[in-house]
Parts: C-alpha cells; structure tokens; sequence
C-alpha cells in the first residue's frame, strides 16, 4: 500500500509471536576503577558494590542483561545480536504469550555484531527477512521488541538515511547501518525493525543519545547483510 497505513495493528499483530525477550546472565568485565560492565548494555557501567579494587581469588562477577531477538525458523532458531548474548552463561527466552525457555547459543559474529541462539520446539511463529525490496529514506517502519525489559513493545517510524557507518566509533566490519527514527532504547537490541508487509528489513543494534533514551536515532543491521551471516 502506498501512502501511511491508517493503523499498524494488522501489521503488529501479525509479526509479534515471532519477537522475543531475552535475559540473561553473564560474566561481567570491570572497567578500571572497579565498575561493572552491564551486559546487553555497551557503555553502560555501574560502581562495583564490593569496593573499587576486585579480589583477584573471588568469584567472577555475573550481571543480568536483556535484549530482543526474533524467530526465523519454526523449529526455534533465533537472532540477536552479538553483545546482547557475548559471554553469557545462561540464557532464556520469554515468548509473547509469557512462557520462558532455555536457549543454547548456536553461534556469534562480533564484527557485524550478529548471533544466532536456539530454543527445543518445532511449531514457533517466525519471520523472513526481505532482501530484495531496499528500503528507501521515507518508507515507513516498526519496531518490536523489549525496551527496559517491557516486552512486546511496538514503535514506528521511518528509515532516515541509509549506509550508516557504525554510530559506536569502533569499526565491526562491513555493516552500513540503516538509520531509522522509530524510537529505540536499552533492550531493543537484536530486535528486528519490519516494514509494513511484515518483512524484516533490518536487526536493531545501536543508537545515538546524549541522555541515554531514545533521541530518534535509532542504527539498524540491514537484512542483506543479516540474513547470509545468520
């Protein structure tokens, strides 16, 4: 359809069995000074409750992170990306309709920022990624995922620009981001951002913001480069 939909219910109701939270726990760097590194939250370091230098005997600090991801199978194979699930030592999946699973980590690319983790089932709602239709500056999209950890959260917007360079300042590869408006927070990474047929253009990674929250720059992984790493 051409133009604004009149409602992006039938599209958000369609897509979102398939998009899932993610939690979980992991192994936690600390940053000079003792802090702790929030894991599914780059940049985001919080003080070391046990004193700014760490016991070199203690046990390994462990955090609880979150993040997004999305079937693209029906036999449970999911995406997310890379930093949401690096060096965790648990995860767990909670569907739309509130049940949680154990997930298995299936593999990882850190310079496009991808991951592919797996729960046991054999009927999930899934999504495909669309490859051949390019998005273009001004198409309409919508994002689902678990922003702050409130599942199932829906936004919309448009594609702002294309070909990004990665907004984080560190090279990973060969990603030139989709730069979209649809607000986008903590937790939104490795969710998918879906045109309005239902398509997965794109895996939400990054943003840019001065305060932390979305200030509608939000940096997606665009499905060309998704799909084949995946």
């Amino acid at each position: 359809p051409q133009g604004a939909p009149l409602s992006f219910a039938d599209i958000v109701q369609q897509v979102a069995p398939a998009v899932v939270q993610i939690e979980v726990e992991s192994r936690v760097e600390r940053p000079a000074g003792g802090g702790i590194q929030i894991p599914g939250f780059p940049g985001f370091v919080i003080p070391n409750p046990r004193g700014a230098e760490p016991d070199a005997e203690a046990e390994p600090e462990t955090a609880q992170g979150a993040g997004s991801g999305f079937f693209i199978t029906k036999d449970g194979f999911i995406v997310t990306n890379n930093h949401v699930v690096a060096d965790a030592i648990t995860i767990k999946v909670v569907m739309s309709d509130g049940r949680k699973l154990d997930a298995k980590l299936i593999g990882r690319d850190e310079n496009t920022d991808l991951a592919v983790i797996k729960v046991e089932g054999d009927d999930f709602s899934f999504v495909s990624f669309e490859e051949e239709a390019k998005p273009r500056v001004g198409d309409w999209v919508v994002a689902v995922g678990n922003p702050f950890g409130l599942g199932g959260t829906a936004t919309a917007g448009i594609v702002s620009a294309m070909s990004r360079q990665d907004p984080s300042g560190q090279s990973r590869g060969f990603v030139d981001f989709i730069q979209i408006d649809a607000a986008i927070n903590r937790g939104n990474s490795g969710g998918p951002t879906f045109d309005i047929y239902g398509r997965v253009i794109g895996v939400n990674s990054a943003i840019i913001s001065p305060t932390g929250g979305s200030v509608g720059i939000g940096f997606a992984i665009p499905a060309s480069v998704a799909k084949p790493i995946t």
